[in-house]
């Protein structure tokens, strides 16, 4: 999974409220759907593109699938993501570290 491709299936709304409904844990189209204004069908798509852009995996259970979030795709994200704050981090690092300036003293 590319992280562009994570972050354009994130844009959608609908779509984070599905994958922040798995931050629970693993759960089947018919649960999430239950917990979010939408069809069990719109649900079930969401899905279908989390999955093909590596963000959770699906397991059958019985006759249905449960889909939990998976941690490679989401740890692929997380390594952009990561990069950005290692940078900021090491600026402000080399900020603080820096020698004070020395003030002049004001002569009469």
């Amino acid at each position: 999974m590319a992280y562009g491709t994570a972050l354009a299936v994130l844009a959608d709304p609908t779509r984070r409220a599905v994958f922040e409904r798995l931050r629970g844990g693993p759960a089947s189209v018919g649960d999430v759907a239950a917990t979010l204004p939408v069809s069990r069908p719109a649900v079930s798509q969401h899905l279908k593109a989390l999955k093909l852009a590596g963000l959770v995996s699906d397991r059958p259970e019985g006759t249905r699938r449960v889909y939990s979030i998976d941690p490679d795709g989401l740890g692929e994200l997380r390594r952009w993501l990561d990069q950005f704050w290692d940078q900021a981090l090491e600026a402000f690092k080399r900020e603080i570290e820096r020698p004070a300036p020395t003030k002049r003293s004001k002569r009469p």
